[in-house]
């Protein structure tokens, strides 16, 4: 038993025998009118109230029953959904037993008429709700794109949404749920890892397979469960992008510049580890403040370098202070020069950058995520669709939402069934092109990961090739999504690893 849990019963014991006429609960004999208040949900409210989180159906039908006697009451047509101030009805153990034991309710879906698959993301705080949104309007597109096909195996698909909130208990609960009593297939999505890491643990208990769209840590696949597969990027994958393409240009003398952040210290820390690991040398790393507004000092230190280094690096800095860095380095004749590349932080992609940096032609930046540039059939299809809804271009998420909903009924037709090692089995071999490219899965049952550690463990199950993107400018107020694609080579839109200073591709 872990100290804090031994602590925290410790002090319930010593509560207990100081107060027990105001702590110990009584048994629910007796159902009881509630009133929905912030951070409440159904499983929830059947855990506090009901002992158990999978009983939160009960609620949800005797609220219904009240409310056609008593307006008062909510109708609840969602158990996902609930609002603050509603009143709700949480019945007694006696009666939710009653209900939970009831053949009625002892017979679920079984699938015979749709196939069910099971959608997760945030759509309320704590979470990042937008991004759930745009997870499911991805996914019920896609419901409609596949139904519009034929469905699979003969059924239409169904898509059962719910909203994890940005929590790991949540999560969990819905996974539970879906599984037990929606009876779906697989799960899919998620936009935070650590709900993520939440509901895999779930699918592998029930070996039921899971396929991440927006989970970034890499201990989802380093799991190694054979229910778990990933297609967004692992987040060692994007450390590695610029680091890798400086390896492949044959850069050997580098400086970085980061700001005094944990996310400037940490990137700058792990480029160093990953650029000495690679041969190059990371002659020194100039630490700023976020808000300054005058870098004369530190450029006039690293002009003196003789010689020049080959890569001055400030994608450790962000925000307007990058802005400003950036432009100075350039009119300073620093970087990005005929002998030293630039590099920028990932936000020089917003049409900010050239109103803050006119000066910041050929710098090199990040973006996770296609370029329009590289939009096919299916990802135009998608845009447009979530453009027409949203009035803004699709971020990798939705597209990876959309993608990931295509990979199960994929992989459920060509099993030829929805039985869970049949279709994990399937997953293992897909090989199909959506709307972010080429799908696959390099290592898995069939292809083991290397036992001598060259491999990466969250490489098990993860799609390889994630659209990590290098970018650079060629042209003065070039929009970002307009820049070249110089890595990695299979999303290269130029033909060219660099573009060199004063040259046009």
């Amino acid at each position: 038993m872990s100290k804090k849990l031994l602590n925290l019963l410790l002090v319930i014991m010593m509560l207990a025998v100081l107060v027990p006429t105001a702590l110990a609960a009584p048994p629910a004999q007796e159902g009881q009118d509630y009133v929905v208040v912030a951070d409440d949900w159904l499983s929830k409210l059947a855990d506090k109230y009901l002992g158990n989180p999978l009983a939160y159906p009960a609620i949800t039908n005797y609220t219904n029953q009240k409310q056609k006697e008593d307006s008062s009451y909510a109708k609840i047509t969602d158990s996902d959904l609930i609002e603050v101030g509603w009143k709700i009805y949480i019945p007694s153990a006696a009666e939710a037993t009653a209900y939970l034991e009831a053949p009625t309710v002892k017979t679920v879906a079984t699938g015979e008429d749709t196939i069910k698959i099971g959608g997760v993301g945030p759509l309320s705080a704590p979470g990042t709700v937008v991004g759930g949104i745009g997870m499911k309007f991805a996914m019920e597109l896609a419901v409609k794109d596949i139904n519009d096909a034929g469905g699979v195996l003969g059924k239409p698909v169904e898509l059962v949404f719910a909203d994890t909130e940005g929590l790991p208990e949540r999560g969990a609960a819905i996974a539970e749920r879906m599984i037990t009593e929606n009876k779906v297939v697989a799960i899919t999505g998620e936009y935070h890892s650590s709900v993520g890491l939440a509901e895999l643990e779930v699918c592998h208990t029930y070996g039921i397979p899971c396929l991440f769209s927006e989970t970034w840590s890499d201990k989802i696949t380093a799991s190694g469960y054979p229910e778990v597969f990933r297609i967004a990027p692992a987040s060692s994958m994007t450390s590695r992008a610029v680091v890798d393409w400086l390896a492949k240009v044959g850069v050997k003398r580098v400086q970085l510049i980061a700001e005094t952040t944990d996310f400037g210290t940490g990137m700058a820390e792990t480029q160093k580890m990953l650029l000495e690991e690679m041969g190059v040398e990371v002659l020194d790393t100039i630490f700023i403040e976020m808000g300054t507004e005058d870098f004369t000092a530190i450029l006039t230190r690293i002009q003196a370098i003789d010689p020049p280094p080959d890569v001055v690096s400030a994608e450790a800095v962000t925000g307007e202070t990058s802005y400003n860095l950036e432009q100075q380095m350039a009119e300073l004749g620093v970087a990005p020069t005929g002998t030293t590349m630039g590099i920028g932080n990932q936000v020089a992609v917003q049409p900010e950058f050239w109103e803050s940096v006119p000066n910041g032609n050929y710098f090199v930046f990040t973006h996770v995520g296609l370029a329009p540039t590289l939009f096919n059939e299916t990802t135009n299809k998608v845009a447009e669709a979530y453009r027409a809804e949203f009035d803004t271009e699709p971020p990798s998420y939705v597209l990876e939402s959309y993608d990931s909903l295509w990979i199960l009924a994929d992989a459920i037709e060509r099993a030829g069934t929805t039985e869970p090692t049949a279709l994990i089995d399937a997953l293992e071999d897909t090989d199909i092109n959506l709307a972010q490219g080429r799908y696959w899965f390099k290592y898995g049952s069939k292809n083991p990961l290397p036992t001598d550690g060259s491999v990466p463990a969250y490489m098990w199950h993860q799609w390889p090739d994630p659209a990590v993107l290098v970018l650079q400018y060629f042209e003065p107020n070039q929009a970002g999504m307009e820049a070249a694609v110089v890595w990695p080579e299979v999303y290269q839109t130029h033909g060219t690893t660099y573009i060199p200073y004063g040259t046009t591709p």
